[in-house]
């Protein structure tokens, strides 16, 4: 009989499940239930981008493309950024296309970390970013954001933490699960901290799209002497409803580039042939989209933060992505507790804050991608149950 645990990668063992995936589990076994659990559109990917991949199959474009990706679709997502954010990067050399965007912080981590290096992790936050830096052979070092801050980043607490071994900054911005964003102004303010420490910086911009206001979003690698430090990560799950076409894309400096595609030809190949023409649609024709899914979103957005508001479960107005982050400490229930009972009472799935690191105790997760009759509907349960903890 064979010890198992004596054979396993204990780095690996020692690493706990997501605990996202633990209330999407537990709502998949349960009949009606409304899930605001998992951070994933509830619309579908927009048509004449389904269409481009149809076409794909049609013709018969099933073939491997360059471990990069296709060169037309990282001419594109240059052309996209430089029109977005005013960002030039070489498409031959500065990007490559990556199996959604969770690879590309994988391979970006491992292509910048030495062991023992330490990684700035600001938490609450996405639960990728410790485990991979743990296995990439880094030292998580965790800044804990606050709810008086509206969730953001600030140059005290990332001055606080820096040491001699510190290398590298994760931004992730438009943030999952509080929703927060770091304007111009508070991103200058890190940059400083940045150029004067030589940190390197990884900026998660999955939601970047995904920013209300008359604000648009902000790069961080747009600011003075940010881009050649900064591996900028993106992709097309949120801002296309394009979750399981798994695709996206890094975009950083040649010689960091250069290594990140190492991991990707090895481990990897290529990304999904069909997903990439798929994508080059969505960079072409897809801006209307994005606006109208956004718009959905920011009625949403304000349907549940109010709602949430009056039932006591107080949660500053998030500025991107779509979650709300709110405090549920006046129940008297620890985060897991609270969305335990919660689903087993009212069939209601949200994810304790704490899945997003310890500092999120006393708050909770809820997904506003879903539609306004279920979260209306959910608002009412949640009533519910919190009655019954009085």
């Amino acid at each position: 009989m064979i010890d198992y645990q004596s054979v396993l990668n204990q780095q690996l063992v020692s690493l706990k499940p997501s605990g996202i995936r633990k209330f999407f589990d537990i709502a998949n076994e349960m009949d009606n239930v409304i899930s605001l659990s998992i951070g994933e559109p509830d619309f579908a990917t927009p048509w004449h981008v389904r269409q481009a991949g149809i076409q794909t199959l049609e013709k018969g474009k099933t073939w491997y493309s360059p471990n990069r990706g296709f060169i037309e679709l990282r001419q594109e997502i240059c052309r996209w950024v430089s029109r977005k954010y005013q960002l030039e990067y070489d498409p031959q050399t500065d990007v490559v296309v990556t199996i959604g965007g969770s690879e590309a912080i994988d391979s970006g981590l491992r292509a910048l970390i030495n062991p023992g290096d330490e990684v700035l992790i600001p938490e609450p936050s996405f639960v990728c970013y410790v485990p991979l830096t743990q296995m990439a052979g880094g030292t998580p070092v965790i800044l804990e954001t606050k709810a008086e801050n509206d969730f953001r980043l600030t140059a005290e607490e990332l001055r606080a933490k820096i040491t001699p071994k510190s290398k590298l900054l994760i931004m992730p911005f438009p943030n999952n699960p509080t929703g927060a964003v770091m304007r111009r102004e508070h991103l200058e303010e890190i940059a400083q901290v940045v150029r004067e420490h030589n940190l390197m910086v990884i900026s998660d911009e999955i939601y970047s799209e995904l920013t209300y206001g008359e604000t648009p979003h902000v790069s961080f690698a747009s600011l003075d002497g940010m881009q050649e430090r900064t591996i900028v990560i993106n992709g097309f799950s949120k801002a296309y409803a394009m979750t399981g076409w798994r695709l996206g894309f890094a975009m950083g400096p040649k010689e960091i580039i250069a290594q990140m595609t190492k991991l990707h030809q090895y481990a990897i190949m290529s990304a999904p042939t069909m997903a990439q023409y798929a994508a080059i649609e969505a960079l072409k024709n897809g801006d209307e989209d994005i606006v109208n899914m956004r718009s959905e979103y920011d009625m949403r957005r304000r349907l549940i933060v109010d709602g949430l508001n009056s039932l006591g479960l107080s949660c500053f107005e998030p500025e991107g992505a779509f979650y709300v982050f709110p405090c549920i400490k006046s129940s008297g229930l620890s985060s897991e507790e609270f969305c335990e009972r919660l689903i087993y009472a009212e069939r209601v799935a949200i994810v304790p804050g704490t899945a997003f690191g310890d500092c999120g105790e006393g708050f909770a997760r809820v997904a506003y991608s879903n539609s306004i009759a279920n979260i209306t509907e959910a608002l009412k349960r949640i009533e519910r149950f919190l009655g019954t903890l009085k």
